[in-house]
């Protein structure tokens, strides 16, 4: 019944996307119920798609990709990511070259021992990037409609809950376009090649057979087209900054910005080039292809506002491997995280956030030490780091009686996307009860709650109530806080002191009303664990214990 002082390097998975335009690794440190946070992001421009009317990958493209790699072989190799977790793909520049197999083997030998390399096919490419999509966005109950605009190819995919009704990759890519059309000024012939594949290729009939509730963008170009769309990029007045009272970036693209924008991409004469060239820099190359491309995408299916995921294919990927890892991973864990995040720092200052993130780390320590023996599951973990991630939400609304505040604002909120309403109403009681007197069993508001949330609410409740007044102690390090088995009972221990026969020599803090609140609360720990919690932490010489 113990965990370790930091996470093992085990919890590091990582993702390395080879696409047309740029290679993007992506290291992530996971949790087995599926959540997943960045560690490392790098993205290298090595733009295979040039060599697209060539049919192969030219020497030069080679030795640019196999630098990339073997630059991200170290990257891996620095963090210690086995090759097991790791999961490397090719999309479209790869998948039509002649010569793919050479270029598949020699990234291999760039990578090193034991990594392997999967070309996608087309279909795969789409699946996959609307699976990365259902990770980061609350749309996994809708039916939903997925755009993937790469280099060589775009991708399209009908889903819903994680299943894929209709795939289909079409040869249009933003590089590959710009080659073939843009470059040589044909916009005119750049629309009517779009129009033509897509009504082509039976698209229309598919969408129009299945519907969708929301069309959702999950690329770079796409991104960026949204990014110039909240910047305003098309009037007459932008200069690089977002419009006057714009506070809140929804991350969505409607029809008729993104009309304005190639309309100025393409017609807009030289002044507009400069503002081109400052707002999308190195993707400023391929934009208009990629703009005009997804203007059509628009008019032909019938879209007229987009959602814009900021994830895809890395992500996705690296969502595959933890499923394999980590049996019953949860496809909506990442969405409902991230919906509690962005939830509290919406609502709490930094310095806030800071402290509520600080209680959650204590709390997941203390729930690793006693989960096992009672039977705390991973869904448990989730509500418990819900809760103190917002118990001191209701300080918005001032000090007094704030933990009141904060369960009202939690309820009367619709911003914790993918859980019910009895699981919202169980975190916002967490959270209520984290000061103040700790409620009995028969307590009024506990009463609605089914009875496995009433059984295991005395448990979470006493772990936030012990963790938010250790968090209140005078600034220790909770980056090194950890769980140690000890015959007493537990220890909440930090990892700098080494030595542990050295504990007895810790200088007590003076007594202060934070401090009382915290003996008060690893009291009640030890009735209702039967057994001690030691919170022994080095604040500058003093702990407390």
């Amino acid at each position: 019944m113990s965990s370790n002082l930091s996470a093992p390097s085990s919890n590091l998975f990582a993702s390395i996307d080879m696409g047309t335009n740029s290679f993007k690794l992506l290291i992530v440190r996971a949790f087995p119920d599926g959540v997943f946070f960045p560690v490392h992001r790098r993205k290298e421009a090595v733009v295979l798609g040039r060599d697209a009317a060539a049919g192969a990958i030219s020497p030069q493209s080679r030795a640019r990709a196999m630098e990339s790699l073997s630059s991200f072989a170290r990257i891996l190799q620095a963090h210690s990511v086995v090759p097991a977790h790791t999961a490397c793909f090719a999309t479209s520049a790869v998948r039509e070259a002649e010569n793919r197999d050479e270029f598949v083997a020699a990234a291999k030998e760039a990578l090193g021992l034991g990594f392997d390399v999967s070309v996608l096919s087309g279909e795969e490419e789409a699946e996959l990037a609307y699976k990365g999509v259902i990770q980061f966005l609350p749309v996994y109950e809708k039916l939903v409609l997925n755009v993937d605009i790469g280099g060589g190819s775009t991708e399209f995919a009908i889903g819903k809950q994680g299943r894929v009704l209709y795939c289909a990759s079409l040869k249009l890519g933003h590089v590959s376009l710009t080659q073939e059309f843009v470059r040589h000024g044909e916009l005119l012939d750049l629309r009517e090649h779009i129009r033509s594949t897509i009504l082509k290729s039976g698209l229309v009939d598919k969408v129009e057979h299945f519907g969708f509730e929301v069309a959702v963008g999950s690329s770079g170009t796409i991104r960026e087209l949204e990014e110039a769309e909240f910047h305003g990029f098309a009037w007459d007045s932008f200069d690089g900054m977002p419009p006057h009272g714009a506070v809140k970036r929804e991350w969505r693209l409607s029809r008729k910005g993104l009309t304005g924008i190639v309309e100025a991409l393409c017609h807009g004469g030289e002044e507009w080039r400069g503002k081109k060239d400052r707002l999308f820099g190195k993707r400023s190359e391929f934009i208009v292809a990629g703009a005009v491309l997804l203007g059509e995408i628009f008019e032909i299916l019938g879209i007229e506002e987009m959602e814009v995921s900021k994830y895809a294919l890395g992500e996705a990927a690296i969502a595959d491997t933890l499923s394999k890892v980590y049996l019953g991973c949860d496809l909506n864990a990442n969405v409902r995280w991230r919906s509690v995040v962005h939830f509290a720092t919406r609502l709490n200052s930094k310095k806030r956030m800071r402290a509520a993130a600080q209680c959650a780390g204590i709390a997941r320590e203390i729930f690793e030490g006693v989960k096992k023996e009672y039977e705390l599951s991973t869904k448990d973990l989730e509500y418990l780091e819900a809760a103190c991630l917002l118990h001191n939400t209701g300080l918005f609304n001032g000090r007094k009686g704030y933990h009141k505040q904060s369960y009202h604002i939690i309820m009367n909120s619709d911003q914790l996307h993918g859980y019910e309403f009895q699981e919202v109403k169980f975190i916002a009681l967490l959270a209520k009860h984290h000061r103040k007197k700790f409620p009995k069993p028969d307590h009024s508001s506990l009463q609605a709650l089914p009875e496995e949330m009433k059984s295991k609410f005395r448990f979470l409740c006493t772990i936030i109530r012990v963790s938010v007044a250790l968090q209140q102690q005078d600034s220790p390090n909770y980056q090194k806080l950890g769980i140690l088995d000890a015959a007493e009972g537990l220890e909440l221990l930090h990892s700098d002191i080494k030595d542990r026969n050295s504990l007895m020599e810790m200088i007590h803090p003076p007594e202060d009303p934070e401090t009382e609140v915290l003996r008060h609360e690893l009291v009640n720990f030890r009735k209702v664990f039967n057994q001690d919690l030691a919170a022994m932490v080095m604040s500058g010489t003093a702990g407390c214990s």
